[in-house]
C-alpha cells in the first residue's frame, strides 16, 4: 500500500470536512439539474440519482485522490513505513504550532501588539538529500534552514534573522542551489538585521539592511535592495531587482537581477533571467543566464526544465560551465511535506566541459509561522 495511501486513511475525517462537503454540494445541484432542448436552460430533474449514491466518494473527480479505486476502502497494514509516516506526521503537528507561537509571541513582543501581525515570515526547513553520481553511491545527508522575520514597534521596520547570507554564496551555486547538498554549499554562518521597508515613487520597493553576523567576532554588514516590476503586455512580465552590499572583512559587492516571463501553451508558464554580480576585492563579474519552463501537473506535482550557462570576466570573459536539471516536486501530505527528484547535467570548464551527471533525492519539512504556502 502507498504511502500517500496510508496517509488518506489516517486522516479521513479531516479530509471529508475538509472537502467532501464542498464536493458533495456541488455534486448534488448539478445531479438534480439538467438541460432542456430549449436554449440549454437548466430544469429539476425529478429522475436524480439516489442520495447515497450523490453522496458516494466515487462521484468525486479522479483528479481528488491520488491512489486507485479499489484502496478507497482498504484497511490500513502494519508496517515500519506506517509507523515512521504517523511519527513524522505526529512532529508536524507538534512543532508546527511551536514555531507558530514562536512567531506570534515575536511580533506581539516588537510591535507592542496584543494581536498577530500579518506577514510572519518565520520558518524552518528540515530534510534529506541525496546526491547520485557516476560510480558514486547515493548517501543521505541532513540540511536545515531557517528565517525568522517580524514586524518591531515600527511599521517599516522589520528584524532578519537567516541561517545563510546570500551575498557571500558564489552565484553559480546560487543558480543550482536544489541540485547540491548540504556539504556542497558555502557555509555563511547566520545573520541579524534591521531591515527598513520604503517606497520610491509609487512602484519602486526599497529595503536597507544593517546588521551583523553572528559570530566571535561579529561582522558588520550593510546592504541596500530596490525592486521593480512591470507589466509589458498582457502577456510578457517583467521585473528589476539591484542589490549593493557591503561586509566588514569581505569587502562590497553589487548584483543585477533582470527576469521575463509569460504564459505559454497547454499550462506552461515561461521564465528567463539574467544575472551579473561585481565582486570588488577580486575585481571580477559573475553572470549567469538560464531559461526555465514551469508546469502544474495536478494539486500535488510541480515540473520545472531548466537550461543554463554561466561565466566569468577574470582573467578574461569566458563561460564556466553548462547545465540543464529537471527538477519534479511532489506535495506528499497537505501543505508541509515535500519530495523533490532532481536529475541533472552539468559541462564545468575545470573538467574541459566534459559531462557531469547527478541525481538528487529530497524530503522536506516545513514548520512555519503565519504566513501561507503553495
Amino acid at each position: 500500500m502507498s504511502c500517500i495511501t496510508v496517509c488518506w486513511l489516517n486522516s479521513v475525517k479531516e479530509l471529508r470536512l475538509r472537502y467532501t462537503s464542498f464536493f458533495v454540494s456541488f455534486l448534488a445541484f448539478g445531479a438534480v439539474l439538467a438541460p432542456t432542448a430549449r436554449g440549454g436552460e437548466p430544469v429539476f430533474n425529478m429522475q436524480a440519482a439516489p442520495v447515497s449514491e450523490v453522496l458516494s466518494p466515487y462521484r468525486l473527480p479522479a483528479s481528488f485522490y491520488t491512489f486507485d479505486p479499489d484502496e478507497y476502502w482498504a484497511e490500513p497494514e502494519d508496517s515500519w513505513w506506517l509507523d515512521f509516516s504517523n511519527w513524522v506526521i505526529r512532529q508536524e503537528r507538534r512543532h508546527g504550532v511551536n514555531v507558530q507561537s514562536m512567531g506570534a509571541w515575536a511580533d506581539q513582543t516588537l510591535s507592542g501588539s496584543s494581536h498577530v501581525l500579518p506577514n510572519n515570515e518565520s520558518y524552518l526547513r528540515l530534510g534529506f538529500a541525496a546526491e547520485s553520481e557516476y560510480s558514486n553511491l547515493a548517501s543521505f545527508e541532513p540540511e536545515a534552514r531557517f528565517r525568522l522575520d517580524v514586524p518591531t514597534a515600527e511599521e517599516r521596520l522589520r528584524l532578519v534573522v537567516e541561517s545563510e547570507s546570500e551575498e557571500l554564496i558564489p552565484l553559480a551555486e546560487r543558480e543550482r542551489d536544489r541540485t547540491l547538498t548540504e556539504p556542497e554549499r558555502t557555509e555563511t554562518e547566520t545573520t541579524g538585521a534591521l531591515r527598513y521597508l520604503t517606497q520610491v515613487g509609487d512602484a519602486i520597493n526599497l529595503s536597507t539592511d544593517i546588521g551583523g553576523r553572528l559570530r566571535l567576532p561579529p561582522e558588520a554588514f550593510w546592504r541596500m535592495t530596490a525592486s521593480k516590476g512591470w507589466r509589458i503586455d498582457e502577456d510578457w512580465a517583467f521585473n528589476l531587482k539591484q542589490r549593493v552590499y557591503y561586509y566588514h572583512t569581505e569587502g562590497w559587492g553589487a548584483r543585477s537581477w533582470m527576469g521575463w516571463d509569460r504564459p505559454v501553451s497547454n499550462g506552461w508558464h515561461f521564465f528567463a533571467s539574467s544575472e551579473l554580480e561585481w565582486i570588488h576585492d577580486e575585481r571580477r563579474f559573475d553572470a549567469a543566464q538560464i531559461f526555465s519552463v514551469r508546469k502544474r501537473l495536478n494539486n500535488r506535482s510541480v515540473v520545472t526544465p531548466r537550461i543554463g550557462v554561466l561565466g566569468e570576466s577574470q582573467p578574461s570573459w569566458r563561460t564556466t560551465s553548462y547545465f540543464a536539471d529537471f527538477t519534479w516536486r511532489y506535495r506528499m501530505y497537505e501543505d508541509w511535506l515535500f519530495a523533490e527528484v532532481v536529475p541533472a547535467l552539468e559541462f564545468p570548464r575545470e573538467d574541459s566541459f566534459q559531462d557531469r551527471a547527478s541525481v538528487v533525492l529530497r524530503i522536506e519539512m516545513y514548520f512555519s509561522g503565519t504566513i501561507s504556502r503553495d
